[in-house]
Parts: C-alpha cells; sequence; structure tokens
C-alpha cells in the first residue's frame, strides 16, 4: 500500500490521538516528560483499520518486505500540534527498518516524550535526519523526521515519506543528523531545556490582516469575523483571539483599556492602508489593547447593499466577545469602539446590544448610503455608548449628513477636502477621497501632529463669516478640539444638544490650521466689498490664511470681523503682510483705508496684535510691524 505524503501524515495524526490518549495523566515529577505508554495489541488494529501504509491489518504487525517475524507494534505516536514528527517502533532481529523510528519499549519516554512535550509547548523541535543502524542485537535503532522541512533534493528521505519502508541497505545515513545511543545521554538534557525556554518563549505566529482581491468581491464573501490583538510588547505581530476561549491569551490584560478598531465597505478586498498606523500611533499614545476587527469577508463585495446586511452578524460577533470580556473581569468603561463608515454603525450596534455601556464611540465618516433617515435603532446614536463623537468630511456622498453623536466635527463643512480631486477624470480617489479623509485627520490627533479647534455653530456659512467664534460655555478648556483627546470635553458635552463644530483643515499632513479673530475697522467715505490675504511672520516661518469665501462688506466707523485659518501657527509674531482684492471689476483702482486692524489668536491666550493707519491699494500687499493692541477686546 503506497499513499501520498499528506495522507500519510493525517494517518499518523488519527494514531497519535490515540497514543495521546493512553498516555494521558502519567506525567513524571518535574512536569514536563509524560512517561510513553506501550500501544501493544491494542492499537495495532486501529493502524490497520487507519491503513498506515506499509501495514497490515491484524493483531501483530510488520513492514510488507521485513524479513522477520510478526512482532507487535509497541509504540507509534506523532506530534500533532507542531512539525515535529517521531515514533517507536520495537521487533526483536528485525532486518528491514520503519521510516519513522526504532526504539526498545523501556527506553521509549527519553525520545518521545520530548517530542510530546515538545508539541505541546508549540516549539517546532525537528530532526530532518539521523543515522539508521540495522542489527541482530537488542539495541536501539531512532530515526526521526520532519515532514515540512524535507525537500525535494532530500532524494532518500522523502522517498521514506512518501511510500513507507524501503531501506536494504546494512547501513543508510539521512544527511543533516545522525544520532546514535552513545550521544543520547548528552543530547537529552540540551532537548529538555529546549524545550523548557520554547514553553517560556513560544513562538508566535504573526497574524495578518485578511487581504482578498477584487475577484472576492465580484464573487462575494461570507462574513467571518477575525480579532486581532496588538499591545506595546508586540505592536506589529497580531495575535488571532479566540472567540472562546480567553485563557489561551495571557498577552491579552483585561485590566487595561481595550480600543477596537473597525473598518468599513471593501469594494476591492484589499486592506486598509491606515491600520499598521492607527496601531502603532495609538499604542504609542497609552499602554492599551489594540483589537483590529478584521471582518474582510464581509465587507468585500460589489455589492454595498449585501455589506451593510452582514454589519449586524459584525456587531452580534463582537457583542459576544465583549460579553466573554466582561466574565473575564474587563470593564465596558474601558471600551473605545472606533468605526470607520460602516464599522461607525456596526460600533454603535455593538453599543447597543450592551445597554450603551461602552465607555466611548468614534465615527469616521459614518456611512450614509441605507442608514439616512432610519431610526436611532438602525444606525448609530447618541444613547449607544457613553460618550459619543463623529468626524464628518464626506455628507454630500459617502457619509451621513446629519449630527448622530454627543459632539459631530464637520471639517471644511463635511465636503469637498482640501486636496482631493473635483473632477471625475480624477478616477477612482474622486470617490473615496473625501470619505477617506476622515481617517487621515484622526491619526494626525493621535500622534500629535495636529491639534484642531472646532467652533459650535448652526452653520458652515455662519462660520466662515466669523460669527461663531465664542467658547465661553466650555470656560476656561475653551472650544473643543477633534479628535483623540475631545474626551477631555466629555462632561460638558454630553449635557449639551446635539450641535455641529466646524472646523477648517489643510490640504496635506498637519492637517491643523491656527485660527485668530481679525478686527477691522476703515475710514473711507464709501461702502467697499472685498477680499483679503494676511500672512504672519516671526522672522524665520511664515503662514498664510485667505478670506476669501466671499467678499466682505466694509463700512466707515463700522468694525467688521472676519474668521483668519493660518496653514501653520506661527509664535512670537513680527511682522503682518496685508493685501487687498477689490470684489468688483468696476472698483479696480479702490483703496481701502484702515484705520485699525486687531489680531487675536483664537486657539491660545496671548494679548492681541494691532496696527494703525494703513493704506491697502488694490492687489498691493503692505507689510508692518504689529504692536501690542492698547485696549483688550470686550
Amino acid at each position: 500500500m503506497v499513499g501520498s505524503r499528506g495522507q500519510w501524515q493525517e494517518t499518523l495524526t488519527q494514531v497519535a490521538k490515540k497514543a495521546g490518549a493512553v498516555a494521558e495523566g502519567k506525567c513524571d515529577p518535574l512536569g514536563v516528560l509524560c512517561i510513553g505508554v506501550p500501544l501493544v495489541r491494542s492499537t495495532s488494529a486501529e493502524v490497520g483499520k487507519a491503513g498506515l501504509p506499509g501495514y497490515q491489518v491484524g493483531s501483530s504487525v510488520r513492514p510488507p518486505s521485513a524479513a522477520g517475524p510478526r512482532d507487535p507494534l509497541h509504540s507509534l505516536a506523532v506530534c500533532p500540534r507542531g512539525p515535529f514528527v517521531a515514533g517507536f517502533f520495537y521487533q526483536e532481529g528485525l532486518l528491514e527498518l520503519d521510516p519513522i523510528a526504532y526504539r526498545p519499549v523501556r527506553a521509549v519516554r527519553s525520545f518521545h516524550n520530548l517530542g510530546d512535550a515538545a508539541a505541546k509547548a508549540r516549539c517546532p523541535l525537528s530532526f530532518r535526519s539521523v543515522r539508521v543502524r540495522r542489527t541482530r542485537e537488542s539495541g536501539p535503532v531512532y530515526m526521526a523526521a520532519t515532514l515540512p522541512n524535507i525537500g525535494k533534493s532530500n532524494k532518500h528521505a522523502l522517498d521514506l515519506l512518501q511510500h513507507g519502508p524501503r531501506i536494504h541497505h546494512t547501513t543508510a545515513k539521512v544527511h543533516l543528523l545522525q544520532l546514535n545511543m552513545f550521544l543520547w545521554p548528552y543530547l537529552a538534557p540540551f532537548l529538555l531545556i529546549t524545550v523548557q525556554l520554547c514553553k517560556a518563549f513560544p513562538i508566535q505566529r504573526c497574524e495578518k490582516f485578511t487581504d482578498l482581491g477584487l475577484h472576492h468581491a465580484i464573487v462575494g464573501t461570507s462574513t467571518r469575523v477575525r480579532l486581532l490583538l496588538y499591545n506595546r510588547h508586540n505592536d506589529s505581530c497580531g495575535t488571532l483571539l479566540s472567540h472562546t476561549n480567553l485563557i489561551e491569551h495571557p498577552q491579552f490584560n483585561l485590566s487595561k483599556p481595550t480600543t477596537f478598531i473597525v473598518h468599513g465597505f471593501r469594494p476591492t478586498g484589499s486592506p486598509p492602508a491606515w491600520l499598521e498606523d492607527i496601531t502603532k500611533w495609538l499604542l504609542a499614545r497609552a499602554d492599551i489593547n489594540v483589537v483590529i476587527v478584521d471582518w474582510n469577508k464581509g465587507a468585500a463585495n460589489l455589492n454595498y447593499f449585501k455589506a451593510v446586511g452582514n454589519t449586524y452578524k459584525v456587531a452580534e460577533n463582537i457583542t459576544a466577545f465583549i460579553k466573554m470580556m466582561q466574565d473575564h473581569g474587563a470593564s465596558p468603561n474601558l471600551i473605545h469602539m472606533i468605526g470607520v463608515s460602516l464599522g461607525a454603525h456596526i460600533s454603535g450596534f455593538v453599543g447597543a446590544n450592551l445597554n450603551s455601556a461602552i465607555g466611548r464611540i468614534t465615527a469616521l465618516d459614518p456611512a450614509g448610503p441605507m442608514f439616512t433617515d432610519k431610526p436611532p435603532k438602525d444606525r448609530l446614536d447618541p444613547t449607544d455608548a457613553q460618550f459619543v463623537d463623529a468626524l464628518h468630511t464626506d455628507i454630500d456622498a459617502l457619509g451621513f449628513r446629519e449630527p448622530l453623536g454627543h459632539v459631530d466635527f464637520y471639517a471644511n463643512g463635511g465636503t469637498d477636502q482640501p486636496g482631493c480631486p473635483k473632477t471625475l477624470f480624477s478616477g477612482g480617489s474622486y470617490f473615496k477621497c473625501d470619505h477617506q479623509r476622515s481617517v487621515m485627520l484622526f491619526l494626525d490627533t493621535i500622534n500629535d501632529t495636529s491639534s484642531s479647534q472646532a467652533f459650535p455653530c448652526s452653520t458652515y456659512a455662519d462660520f466662515l463669516d466669523g460669527r461663531c467664534m465664542s467658547c465661553d460655555r466650555f470656560g476656561d478648556a475653551g472650544c473643543p478640539v477633534f479628535g483623540y483627546d475631545v474626551i477631555r470635553w466629555k462632561d460638558v458635552l454630553i449635557h449639551q444638544n446635539q450641535t455641529k463644530y466646524y472646523f477648517n483643515t489643510n490640504s496635506e499632513s498637519p492637517f491643523c490650521m491656527t485660527n485668530y479673530r481679525v478686527d477691522v475697522m476703515i475710514w473711507n467715505q464709501n461702502m467697499l466689498q472685498g477680499y483679503m490675504d494676511i500672512k504672519l511672520h516671526n522672522g524665520t516661518n511664515e503662514a498664510v490664511a485667505k478670506i476669501d469665501h466671499k467678499a466682505t462688506k466694509f463700512s466707515k466707523n463700522t468694525e467688521t470681523t472676519l474668521l483668519a485659518m493660518f496653514n501653520r501657527e506661527i509664535q512670537s509674531v513680527k511682522t503682518v503682510s496685508l493685501k487687498y482684492y477689490a470684489g468688483a471689476a468696476c472698483h479696480s483702482k479702490s483703496k481701502l483705508r484702515i484705520l485699525r486692524i486687531r489680531i487675536t489668536p483664537l486657539d491660545r491666550k496671548e494679548r492681541p496684535l494691532c496696527r494703525y493707519d494703513i493704506l491697502l491699494e488694490n492687489t498691493q500687499e503692505v507689510k508692518v510691524r504689529p504692536i501690542p493692541c492698547e485696549e483688550t477686546q470686550s
């Protein structure tokens, strides 16, 4: 009977289960080496029934080409949890050699038990080959092989593994390692130490996010949820968490806060490009558990409606896992869920399933299609967690337009993000750039690259007009900042009605802008309309603000208030450059006569800067040196 390499390994595994069951519970005082128990005739039939290549059914077995008597199989075992394969067979005076190993029953424990202990410790001990010796005297003859590590070049070893016993030589050598009885007493302690080290420092397999292709999305994928754990001890090698037994993962410290990251729709099946960054930066900020919720099988589908339907299944899976965490002592107050697009609503479903016990949900541009106009139970809403913060960046296409958290941030009004394509000719980025910008903005706040202060306002137009710059309701803390640190404003925000908060950004990282209030009073006799550019200099760096969302009206003896958002922060301003653009062609030669201009930082408490009596000709830049204002703004 000739079996394939895979079939033989599978058969050996079946026999090994029997051997392990017989030996269970019989361990020596060291607690490492388990005593091998002879299988004798009780498993001879099992071997035959299993169809082990080279053996016959019966109470005693022998290799088909053996010239010796039919003696019983004493012990045969395989380490099924690792690549190490070891077995023991002994026949008095046998002239033929079995491709696994030969060993007298009285000495089985030495070799077999170390292999078994290695397998239990998940330590990949392996002997690629040994010296095989034929003898008519009672003595040890060994052979061991590692199936996954034997290449096609090892012709003799591969032949043994695939086709069973075919050795007819007085001495056969399979290269790489030679083992004989003389060396064994010295090798055994070394192996024992190796096993102990492997138990103390087990080799961990790094699990990665499921990487699928476009063909998977076309065919469609069924829902499968994988939870990948990262922590400060290993921020680049994921551990696949069990959905049923947390005891298997001692590195999952449930006394620490846990952040779940839930991705959204994946129409091409590829992993999100930002997963590695968000994982490392979260762990750099705090000593927490980071769990990536990999539901790519379920999200990878060209049929968006199918992916939406799968969100409920994913939420049920995560809910069950968090309940198991609670059973092991975890506090839901310490759970933070960060959901992107569909992942935001999944987080909401989980929070609702857990009766709003979750500490925080952060929604990054929560999905709009199939959720707009839905009741709160069918989407994310403020009651799903103790604190819900949301960011909107694509409300006119893929995102959700209305507020659905305790605080809702609208970057650049929630649409048309700077630096994103404006036409269809840009390809796929035209559809996804605004939507994905939400993740990029949030990443900047995790690694302290930038911090954007946001202002409560009823409309984006009022925000740009400078009508919403008051932060008095927040006391000394000022208006909340968007992103990771908004939790500092939790106690104030949860008691306010759902309000929109606005801020503008740059086109690339660092995305944050620096906000100033600019008060201008002119002494022109007639009203003028126009736009203004302002530059701040400190001798080394320059910050620029363009106030051009609409033509501003300037009237005599009337203070006009503007919101100037600069592309960078400038400390110790030394000079200010001003440029005025007339609002109409017929006023191309008009001049703006400024009686006083006052520039007040909004993001920090500093004394305003002023300048008096400035003449601005149309499109001509004028640089002035400001001085601290004589009086502060009332």
